[in-house]
């Protein structure tokens, strides 16, 4: 199992100042863990929802550019296997309240992240927890 899914943090968002609904104390060094992995996908679309409205990333390519900078991670094939598993053009302007779009990159992003396709209904759940508790 992969780091990513052991923590319940499915986007393997790093320890920061920033505490997330649904965030538990973590053991791991590096990484948050979440209380399932519906509150780890749903801290994913906050987190993406951020950059767009604090820092104007309103691109998949902007996105993932910031989330997955390139120091490290292959960032380009990051974008392209999230964009062609999504359907996303990655230079289209892309709202983060748009559920059809933002369910889809985030479960791409997961698979890069995990190595595994993720679980659409915790997908899902974690984007009703977004809806739900908006930041």
């Amino acid at each position: 199992m992969s780091r990513g899914l052991r923590n319940r943090n499915p986007g393997n968002i790093r320890r920061s100042t920033t505490t997330y609904k649904g965030e538990t104390t973590s053991r791991d060094p590096a990484f948050k863990t979440f209380e399932s992995m519906a509150w780890g996908y749903r801290a994913m679309f906050v987190l993406l929802d951020t950059y767009k409205r604090r820092h104007g990333c309103d691109t998949l390519r902007q996105m993932i550019s910031r989330y997955a900078p390139p120091v490290e991670n292959h960032t380009a094939a990051y974008i392209d296997t999230v964009a062609n598993r999504s359907f996303v053009n990655p230079d289209s302007r892309i709202s983060t309240d748009n559920r059809e779009v933002m369910i889809p990159i985030v479960s791409a992003m997961s698979f890069v992240e995990n190595g595994v396709p993720a679980v659409a209904a915790d997908v899902k759940a974690g984007w009703e927890l977004f809806i739900k508790y908006r930041p």
